[in-house]
Order: C-alpha cells, then structure tokens, then sequence
C-alpha cells in the first residue's frame, strides 16, 4: 500500500504547484480503479473518520424527549423532531435545502420509520441515510465522531475523489488523513491494494498530482 511518506510528498507537490486563490482550497484524493467489474454492483458507502480535521463535518440530529436534549447541548448543527418532519413532508423543496445543508444524520431508533417515509427518498440518493442511534446511545460520542468523518462514497464507477482537508492544514496531517482514507477503500475491494491503478492528490483549483514512478510501479 502507498505510504504516508509518498503520500506526503503529492500535497507538497500539490499545494507548492496550485496558484494562489481568493479562498481557501480543499486537498482532495483521487483513486482509480482496475479489474472491476462495475456492472456487478461495484460499490463503496463508507464513512471514514479522519485522524486530523481542520473544519468539523456538519451533523444534524433528529430526536426527540432526552436524546433531544442531550443533543442540543453537545452543540449538534440542528436537532429536529417529528413536527419538523412532519412540515418537511408538506413541501419537498424545503426538504432538499435542508438536506444539502448537512453532511450526516444522525436519528434516534424510535422515530426511524418517520424519517424514512418523510424524506428517505431524497436522502437515499444522496448517500445520507440516518445513522440509528439507539436511545440510551451517548449522543455526544456519535457526534463526535462524525463532526471528525467523511463520507467515501462511489457506485457504477471506477474512480472516486474526496476531500483530505484544506491548504491550512499541516502536509502531515493531510497525509495522515489521506492514509487512513486509502486504507479504509482497500478494506472494500474484491482484491485489495490489487485493484488500484493510481492514487493523485490535487487542490480544488490545482491539476492532479500522480504518484512518483517507484509508486506507480506498485499498481501497473
């Protein structure tokens, strides 16, 4: 598998090469695939926790009674109830904007089956399903953890890309992050490091960085 050492050495290269910008870029890996059939229902939905993170994702929670409570106080993006989702069933563009506003859900167990009639729909095509989370679950370490995630998320096709963080972040942690989300992919395919063709790294302006030949070598 490439290491953090190589991996290191494509933010560097990346960063030093991208122009600056009136804002501030995203670091983002890029992994191809080989020897995959996409056909046969080649996919990948996993949520990656990132080991250095310099904006927290946005998480929503939807809850009501004690789990409510507990989330509004760990400070969770939103908490919504079952009259919130009672109004979002009343106007589906309302619902959309709402829903693009967050990177996870998260639902207490017991109102599931209102989020899933309500607004599964649209939030199934968009990989953002709601995480259960049974009532007497501490809430706060479910936030926690994914304020710190990302979602990996890839279908019928034999590339992904997702973002490693920002061009204010340390090269090493952007590293470290870009390991844990390479390994974490490897995890998932049918043959491993195998069915990688190339890994690159890029800012969100900036043109991909491949690996250097040594690495390439490794999945040719």
């Amino acid at each position: 598998m490439i290491t953090e050492a190589e991996l290191l050495e494509m933010i560097k290269t990346a960063k030093t090469e991208s122009k600056e910008r009136k804002f501030k870029q995203s670091l983002e890996i890029i992994i191809t695939f080989k020897d995959i059939d996409v056909k046969k229902g080649f996919a990948i939905n996993e949520v990656v926790q990132l080991p250095k993170t310099s904006s927290p994702a946005a998480v929503c929670v939807m809850a009501t009674g004690d789990m409510s409570v507990k989330a509004k106080a760990a400070n969770a993006d939103a908490v919504i109830g079952t009259e919130d989702l009672d109004k979002f069933a009343a106007n589906k563009r309302e619902s959309r904007k709402f829903i693009n506003k967050y990177d996870f859900f998260l639902a207490d167990t017991k109102i599931m089956p209102v989020v899933g009639k309500v607004l599964g729909q649209l939030l199934g095509p968009r990989g953002k399903m709601p995480v259960p989370v049974p009532y007497d679950a501490p809430i706060e370490s479910f936030l926690q953890r994914f304020r710190s995630s990302i979602k990996v998320r890839v279908r019928g096709s034999l590339s992904l890309s997702c973002k490693i963080g920002d061009e204010s972040m340390d090269d090493a942690d952007l590293a470290v992050n870009a390991h844990a989300i390479v390994s974490a992919v490897e995890k998932k395919l049918p043959n491993g490091e195998k069915n990688i063709k190339r890994i690159m790294v890029k800012t969100t302006m900036g043109k991909p960085k491949k690996q250097v030949q040594e690495v390439k070598k490794k999945f040719a």
